[in-house]
């Protein structure tokens, strides 16, 4: 486990991830990780949705938490659609199905937060 650095950066410094065809237009930063900052509770990630972009509904057995900073869209938590856009949070507990789409005409971006492996059900 490397030993937990301290930072302060712009999230553009930090290298964009694209998806593949499962999630079309979405690319994810992880802003702060274990693997690079060695943050031992909690990974942040930006995730920015392209116009017409989404994600693929998936489940996993962790939380994650949500704060959207621009743009809009819909979430799927389990059966319900949600409206959101800045300022909204989202929750989505363990083992829930879930997805995000892209309902507006410039980018849909959003702050996650999950745990780290130390923190990850032994299932992840």
């Amino acid at each position: 486990m490397k030993e937990p650095q301290a930072k302060a950066v712009h999230y553009t410094d930090v290298p964009a991830n694209v998806f593949g065809d499962e999630a079309p237009g979405v690319t994810i930063r992880w802003v702060i990780d274990e693997p690079h900052d060695g943050a031992p509770n909690y990974a942040l990630r930006v995730i920015e949705i392209a116009a017409g972009g989404h994600t693929p509904r998936h489940i996993h057995p962790f939380e994650h938490e949500n704060y959207i900073i621009e743009g809009q869209g819909r979430v799927l938590l389990g059966d319900a659609w949600h409206d959101v856009g800045p300022g909204s949070v989202v929750f989505v507990p363990p083992g829930l199905e879930h997805t995000y789409v892209n309902t507006g005409d410039s980018p849909f971006k959003f702050l996650c937060g999950i745990p780290t492996s130390r923190h990850m059900p032994a299932h992840s």
